[in-house]
């Protein structure tokens, strides 16, 4: 059974409908919520240890690079799903990110809050997997 599931998906028709930065929004807490889950299961570490190890990974320029691994692997509705919400006008920027960084990023959280969404947790984590393997190759 996957961490991940969503047991009330919504159609593909209703999640395109939503704005993209609203599925960025819920992706960046499933990927969050999943990078604190692989973490925990490393170490036993002390949450502050947990925090910095998380945070590292859930920032722009770490998802980004997440996006540049799995971009080959994605299909065509995925890689929509991604240029939408990359090239969406945002009112905020990253504090700590290039702006190439943080679009980026914006596009993979969308992409996550999507297959989320849409009740794909097979797919949603085997790329978040492959996106965290090549974190570990840096």
């Amino acid at each position: 059974m996957s961490l991940l599931r969503n047991d009330n998906p919504m159609t593909t028709k209703q999640a395109r409908e939503l704005n993209p930065l609203v599925l960025a929004y819920i992706g960046d807490g499933v990927h969050t919520l999943y990078i604190r889950l692989q973490e925990l299961s490393k170490t036993t570490g002390k949450a502050d240890k947990l925090n910095k190890a998380v945070t590292a990974k859930v920032k722009a320029e770490a998802q980004a690079k997440s996006m540049q691994a799995i971009m080959q692997l994605l299909d065509g509705e995925e890689d929509d799903i991604f240029h939408r919400a990359r090239n969406a006008h945002s009112h905020s920027m990253a504090k700590n990110a290039s702006v190439i960084d943080y679009k980026i990023a914006t596009g993979f959280e969308a992409l996550i809050g999507y297959l989320y969404l849409t009740g794909q947790s097979d797919r949603l984590e085997y790329l978040l997997s492959v996106g965290e393997e090549a974190l570990t190759k840096i």
